[in-house]
């Protein structure tokens, strides 16, 4: 499989992601601001870690991490009936705080 197939593929889920994270009810989720850094899809497509930080901080992307494990199985649906792959990847969420890093530095 190209490489180029598993960027578009890896842009697709989190543009899909982005879409659901709006309709999940957990409130660790929904009381932060959550948004999607990337998506890193392995090559036979089981699983899909996406990389998460908030507004709010390293602590607050940790508690909404724990929100979205919780809601994987619903997202992972919801992901599958959008994108319409022959297998939709596992998903696992990391908490990320590039953006603060960045800010620190500069």
């Amino acid at each position: 499989m190209p490489n180029y197939h598993m960027s578009h593929i890896s842009e697709d889920i989190a543009r899909e992601l982005t879409a659901i994270l709006r309709t999940v009810k957990d409130p660790r989720v929904a009381d932060s601001m959550v948004s999607i850094l990337r998506v890193d899809v392995t090559r036979d497509l089981s699983y899909a870690t996406v990389h998460i930080t908030s507004l709010s901080g390293l602590e607050s992307a940790k508690r909404a991490v724990k929100g979205l494990e919780s809601a994987a199985g619903y997202m992972r649906k919801s992901l599958g009936q959008a994108l319409k792959l022959r297998h939709t990847p596992e998903l696992r969420f990391i908490p990320d705080d590039s953006i603060e890093y960045s800010a620190h530095i500069a």
